[in-house]
């Protein structure tokens, strides 16, 4: 059983402080429940087939599904990397992640928020914005459907921004109101031009080739098979699979 995941007692005293107070009944063991949850995002497996040392997977299950929809797990995340001490520079960017057909084979409920996922050139997808640190560490993740414009992420995300002398982004970016709330911040924008600019716009080219880092952090994500495709209808809860898996790689 050597090949199975288990937090250690110091990554479950920087997660404790997070967990919901249990009333009634107390809860059965954090540290066994949590491993596994781990272990089935981790390797994208369905929850029945959870190693017998992780107890019964409708435990995993109703765990997993209970603190997704109190956003717990999202929590998590943004309140460890909320340490991250980043002084000088950020990166925004945003990549595509395939929905399987378990996660589109039925509407969205009359009236709510939809699923995030939309038709693009490469299929039924969902594209995840995300803030990083200089050291490729996400800060903050934002979820949408596929065809949605970059241009949306980065409104989102742009207020909470922290306190940095930069911040790099790639073409999809190049946007006069983006620039402007930038400054407004206090931020220098490291952004190459659109093409279509009649002005060419410059841009510290030495310091654009650090932006490599968050395509590295998107990529560990992705070795996360639960983040690179999508089964989870529920947007909150596969938000919630793509905090865990940053909170793993990164902040634990």
């Amino acid at each position: 059983m050597s090949d199975l995941f288990w937090l250690t007692d110091a990554q479950m005293a920087r997660l404790a402080p997070f967990f919901p107070k249990s009333h009634g009944k107390p809860r059965v063991d954090d540290r066994r429940v949590l491993s596994g949850i781990i272990f089935i995002n981790r390797n994208g497996l369905r929850w029945r087939d959870a190693p017998v040392a992780y107890g019964p997977h409708k435990t995993l299950y109703n765990r997993w599904k209970r603190w997704s929809d109190k956003g717990i797990f999202a929590r998590m995340m943004a309140g460890l990397a909320a340490e991250h001490g980043e002084r000088k520079t950020v990166m925004i960017d945003a990549t595509y992640l395939k929905a399987h057909r378990t996660a589109t084979s039925l509407g969205g409920q009359k009236g709510g928020r939809g699923r995030l996922i939309g038709r693009t050139k490469g299929g039924m997808n969902t594209k995840l914005h995300a803030i990083c640190d200089s050291q490729g560490r996400p800060l903050n993740l934002f979820v949408t459907a596929g065809q949605v414009s970059d241009y949306i992420g980065a409104r989102a995300l742009v207020s909470s921004l922290p306190k940095v002398d930069w911040l790099l982004g790639d073409r999809g970016y190049d946007a006069d109101w983006f620039r402007e709330a930038l400054q407004d911040k206090g931020i220098r924008p490291c952004i190459p031009g659109r093409k279509q600019r009649k002005a060419t716009v410059k841009y510290d080219k030495r310091r654009y080739k650090r932006r490599n880092r968050i395509e590295i952090m998107f990529g560990r994500l992705k070795d996360w098979r639960r983040v690179a495709t999508r089964y989870d209808r529920c947007p909150k809860v596969f938000l919630s699979a793509i905090a865990l898996a940053a909170l793993v790689i990164y902040w634990l």
